[in-house]
């Protein structure tokens, strides 16, 4: 699926679908990640553990921080990450392709609702991390909610409606929109997310493909955005979110040196030299009922 790229110099034209991408663009990243060298095992990690930055009540004390090898991780039973974009009803000029990135707030409200229902519990990448890592127990049922791209909606509607339920989540942010009111979030809310104890990760600058980057694209895209996300939250930003959900073997490395401990794809299978860096994801259609949506959640994750 072709999407657009809004280069820096467009400003701050961003659309939800135009965000994350689809199976099909990691399908073509996977491909072309074959042909690169392999990696080695990734190095000894830490979980985080700042008070607020993620619900930590699963993570074993005795964590070693110590990283399997991948085979283990990969031999995990995958738990369910959702992906939500924009959460506002359609428009007459919303296409047939952008409604599968919108959300109408009633189809979300009838989705919480009937995760709570079911016996879902949320939780956050610290405690999937422990559970990959090191086998820490999770809750009946565990599911994650990721929000791409800092629409304000994800805010004013999403938020709201979680907190009905006890749901946290990680929100991914693309610090290019902040301030860019009424479209996007402020600082001071993405900061209210944070102390609510949910989690806030990185997204990028202004949302361009990694497996593009070249030169200064590092400091630009990733460096400069994780110091001010640190800023706001005044803790360290260890989870990443690709744009488009595309990626290469190439950034790897690059993410793990600055310091990221868990990256998200889309639906694409998991790198066999480094699942932590490319957990999987599904974006929640909007157009979805609530039988498909059931079905995606219980057979989409192995």
């Amino acid at each position: 699926m072709t999407k657009n790229f809004v280069s820096a110099g467009l400003g701050i034209l961003f659309f939800a679908f135009t965000a994350c991408g689809s199976g099909g663009d990691s399908g073509k990243a996977a491909a072309a990640a074959s042909k690169d060298t392999t990696m080695k095992s990734p190095a000894d990690v830490t979980v985080p553990t700042t008070p607020g930055a993620a619900d930590t009540a699963n993570v074993p004390a005795n964590f070693s921080g110590k990283v399997p090898p991948p085979a283990v991780i990969l031999g995990r039973k995958q738990v369910p990450v959702l992906c939500y974009h924009q959460i506002r009803d359609w428009k007459p000029t919303d296409s047939r392709m952008a409604k599968d990135y919108i959300m109408p707030p009633a189809n979300l409200r009838e989705q919480l609702k009937m995760l709570h229902d079911s016996g879902y519990h949320s939780i956050l990448p610290d405690q999937l991390y422990a559970y990959l890592t090191n086998g820490a127990a999770l809750p009946d049922k565990p599911i994650m909610l990721t929000f791409d791209d800092t629409d304000e909606d994800q805010y004013t509607v999403a938020y709201p409606e979680m907190k009905k339920y006890g749901f946290k989540g990680v929100f991914f942010i693309m610090t290019v929109s902040l301030g860019r009111l009424p479209h996007y979030m402020s600082k001071d809310q993405v900061k209210e997310l944070y102390n609510a104890g949910n989690v806030i990760g990185s997204h990028t600058w202004d949302h361009h493909n990694v497996k593009k980057y070249q030169g200064q694209d590092w400091a630009i895209q990733i460096d400069k955005p994780t110091k001010q996300l640190e800023a706001i939250t005044g803790t360290p930003i260890r989870y990443f979110a690709y744009p488009f959900g595309l990626w290469n073997r190439e950034a790897l490395p690059e993410l793990r040196k600055r310091g990221f401990i868990g990256a998200f794809q889309l639906a694409d299978k998991m790198d066999p030299t480094d699942p932590l860096l490319t957990i999987r994801r599904i974006i929640v259609a909007g157009g979805w009922n609530l039988k498909t949506f059931d079905n995606a959640i219980l057979h989409d994750f192995k």
